[in-house]
């Protein structure tokens, strides 16, 4: 299973919200390309880059950090964040993301989500599946939909989707523990997918387990930077 750090950006600062809400913020780090190059200096490959501004804003925005990193790493980087438009998916790719994540587009404009997967391929384009209580959100999660998460990840692999990333919204950044119960759920309806667990996760244990429900890989965040899991106790997922 691979392991995911997540760096999320307002203002060019590492920060993670409570919930996705952004008044319940916590600043980590205003270098963010220090955190990456210690993450690589550690053995991490890949990090989950996401722009909160631009989650906000509905376009991309910190798309220099993504080519600071990108151009300073060697780290496989997904981006995420305000990539609504094929202008934005564009800018993100040139600027050094070997993988965009799209949630909101694949809601609100499924056409250009559909021509954004046949453009790149399905090992570029991950589905961003988040959701509160079984209702996919959007816009940064400060939007609700009526869409189930089931039949949503369902419609989409029929589309040729093969990555998906799946967050509880009211696991995020809470260090409660992960949503297995939604993990294991999504992949017994979709088993060809590659389930990317995000939102929760607090400790080794809780790697252990999304990876013996078959996730793909395991995005973490808030545990790391609190020092809940350390680098040395991923050294043998690394």
């Amino acid at each position: 299973m691979r392991i995911i750090p997540a760096i999320d950006i307002i203002n060019g600062e590492c920060v993670r919200l409570s919930k996705g809400d952004y008044n319940r913020k916590t600043i980590y780090s205003k270098n963010v390309l220090d955190i990456a190059k210690n993450f690589e200096d550690s053995g991490i490959r890949f990090l989950h880059l996401v722009d909160l501004d631009g989650a906000r804003q509905n376009q991309i925005i910190n798309y220099k950090t993504l080519e600071k990193i990108s151009a300073k790493t060697n780290l496989i980087i997904d981006f995420g964040g305000g990539l609504k438009s094929e202008e934005d998916i564009r800018i993100a790719f040139e600027n050094g993301a070997k993988q965009v994540t799209l949630g909101s587009v694949a809601v609100k404009n499924p056409e250009l989500f559909l021509e954004t997967l046949k453009k790149y391929g399905p090992e570029k384009i991950i589905l961003g599946a988040d959701a509160r209580k079984e209702k996919i959100a959007v816009s940064g999660w400060l939007e609700e939909s009526e869409t189930n998460i089931y039949d949503f990840i369902k419609e989409k692999t029929e589309s040729g989707i093969k990555y998906v990333i799946s967050t509880d919204i009211d696991k995020d950044g809470m260090l409660e523990g992960a949503a297995f119960d939604l993990y294991q759920k999504i992949i017994a309806e979709n088993p060809d997918i590659k389930l990317i667990a995000s939102g929760g996760i607090t400790s080794v244990e809780d790697l252990e387990k999304v990876k013996s429900i078959g996730c793909e890989g395991a995005i973490i965040g808030k545990a790391l930077y609190e020092n809940r899991i350390t680098i040395n106790e991923l050294k043998p997922f690394l």
